[in-house]
């Protein structure tokens, strides 16, 4: 038998998928777990263990998947899956994956595709972390649910990726929208300080987060730019995997480098604002890696879940650039077993 598992679309919601993903591994031992996936984050799943087959999906997602859903049949059908379990709620997963002649479609009974289920499990209710919203569905078929981890396993960092020594990886960006970014000027006096206590520092994010880090390095003071590494747009999944994963400490917003990070067993230290902490919070890669450090700041109007904010930002104006370099020096310290890297 073979299960295609159809995965979320943003890379942070991917990897809060992993423990449901974990759940349906231990449970169909003998099937062919194949994971179907948008092109962004379809180079996650190789890295994942136990997904014995991955499909990258080109389509695109959201209303744009009106007009390239026959790629994506296309591409599902060469799976030749017995079994879709769809993760997404949307309504175009369940018409790709019934148009791609799988003959059971499993999945929420979410944006009326209830009739094109065979299996159509009520929307779970109640506040819950997205892991356990994943692993709601797959328990309402019977899976068993395992431990909330999500383990991603780094491949070797290719020559001249990373820095010699020590560093911290800095991911400044956030797709969302500006609610859930700390503020540039903040970015720019952590890795300041971080770098005068003998840090490399190194900027991650994607193509559209080039103006963002390229913002935070020039606020940088000019004697201490040449310790900062921008790697912005330059990295593909997989190296990014590995610069998290090799790295001293990683501070980040509520985003997919958050979530990768903590799955590749990085020490993470995630800046809170917009977003709902109890729902989103980054899953450890097992029980043997801490949880990561979550921040916030008291503010009547959080989580307000907007992409901008209407007011002062107040938010995130109230971490301090003094708070979030303790919170890595502290995660830095665990992972050196009591020695302070830097002091």
């Amino acid at each position: 038998m073979t299960i295609v598992v159809v995965a979320p679309n943003w890379l942070g919601d991917a990897v809060m998928a992993l423990p449901a993903l974990a759940d349906l591994r231990r449970h169909f031992a003998d099937a062919r777990l194949v994971v179907a996936a948008r092109r962004s984050v379809s180079a996650l799943f190789p890295l994942v263990p136990g997904v014995d087959g991955v499909v990258s999906l080109p389509g695109k997602g959201g209303v744009a998947a009106l007009g390239t859903w026959r790629e994506d049949v296309a591409a599902l059908r060469d799976a030749a899956g017995d079994v879709a379990i769809l993760l997404p709620n949307s309504l175009a997963s369940a018409v790709v994956a019934l148009r791609a002649g799988i003959a059971e479609r499993w999945g929420l009974a979410t944006d009326g595709r209830s009739r094109l289920l065979t299996r159509a499990v009520p929307r779970p209710r109640g506040h819950r972390h997205q892991a356990a919203y994943y692993q709601a569905l797959t328990t309402a078929l019977g899976v068993p649910a395992g431990p909330q981890l999500a383990r991603v396993v780094p491949p070797v960092p290719r020559d001249g990726l990373i820095p010699d020594g020590r560093y911290v990886v800095l991911a400044p960006g956030a797709a969302y929208g500006s609610a859930k970014q700390w503020p540039v000027s903040q970015w720019a006096i952590l890795a300041a300080l971080l770098a005068d206590e003998g840090w490399q520092i190194v900027l991650v994010g994607s193509a559209g987060d080039r103006a963002t880090c390229a913002a935070v390095r020039r606020l940088v003071p000019h004697s201490q730019q040449a310790r900062v590494m921008d790697l912005t747009g330059e990295t593909s999944l997989a190296d990014l995997t590995a610069v998290l994963a090799s790295a001293d400490g990683v501070v980040s917003n509520d985003s997919g480098a958050m979530h990768l990070a903590a799955a590749t067993g990085a020490r993470v230290v995630a800046v809170f604002g917009a977003t709902d902490e109890t729902r989103t919070a980054p899953v450890r890669a097992s029980l043997d890696h801490p949880e990561a450090m979550v921040l916030t700041a008291e503010a009547w109007c959080r989580p307000c879940l907007l992409r901008e904010c209407p007011i002062d930002h107040r938010c995130m104006t109230g971490i301090t650039a003094m708070r979030v370099a303790e919170a890595v020096r502290t995660v830095a310290t665990r992972r050196e077993g009591g020695r302070r890297i830097g002091a």
